[in-house]
């Protein structure tokens, strides 16, 4: 089964469907979603207008983040046919020395109970459109040495192995010179 997909900017208007979305993961890691904890994730209305805010904010190129944050394109993933949320993905517009060995330029994870159905592979190709977009050329994308769903994705969609750097698996995707730490 595969799924038709959009990638959506992060909206309150959503907020239950965040929640759920969330809920799903139970706790487990949620990358690209931008929460920090996913054991204490945004759940309060006023917790999600303010992490709301903040994912739109980092994709301004005007916003001042803290030390080590770089700007970012943060997307829901939603099925285009039911609306459904099914995940979250994020374009980082820059690499620092810790991106570079183990987060890269795109994280992307999609609820548990969505996952085996195209999803990621459908929001990986509409972020690397997006990331050219941006002048992001190559791309990074790293997963755990030990997620083969993940790195089936990544292969899938042209991604070449540098390297594994405290487990993770580094793949680059574009013809660009590769930035060095």
């Amino acid at each position: 089964m595969s799924r038709t997909i959009r990638l959506v900017p992060p909206s309150v208007a959503r907020s239950a469907e965040y929640l759920d979305c969330v809920a799903d993961f139970a706790g487990t890691a949620i990358d690209g979603a931008g929460i920090r904890d996913p054991q204490q994730p945004p759940i309060g209305e006023r917790d999600v207008r303010e992490f709301v805010a903040a994912r739109l904010a980092e994709e301004d190129p005007t916003t001042e983040l803290p030390e080590g944050w770089v700007h970012c394109t943060s997307r829901w993933i939603v099925d285009a046919e039911t609306d459904e949320m099914l995940g979250f993905i994020a374009t980082r517009h820059r690499l620092t020395k810790y991106l570079l060995d183990h987060g890269g330029h795109i994280g992307y994870s999609v609820r548990p109970s969505a996952r085996r159905q195209g999803v990621a592979s459908a929001a990986l190709a509409i972020a690397l459109t997006e990331a050219q977009e941006l002048n992001i050329d190559p791309v990074l994308i790293t997963c755990d040495e030990d997620n083969h769903g993940s790195r089936h994705v990544i292969e899938k969609a042209g991604g070449e192995l540098e390297d594994v750097r405290d487990g993770k698996r580094r793949y680059w995707i574009g013809e660009g010179p590769r930035p060095r730490a």
